[in-house]
């Protein structure tokens, strides 16, 4: 079963190439952010820094 885009072919097919490309990029990006903000923390925790959510309500 084939289905006709007609004269657009060439249009349609290299819209869906682009945002499939563009939503590759996006997805490696936030995959590299995500580990860059991971080694980030793990400094800052490991000079003594810690998070405010990581305290109990009892630890002032």
């Amino acid at each position: 079963m084939t289905m006709s885009l007609g004269p657009y072919t060439s249009f349609i097919t290299t819209s869906y190439a682009l945002v499939a490309i563009v939503v590759l990029l996006l997805i490696l990006w936030i995959a590299a952010d995500y580990r860059t903000q991971k080694a980030r923390l793990r400094e800052l925790e490991a000079s003594g820094i810690t998070r405010r959510s990581g305290r109990g309500a009892t630890d002032f």
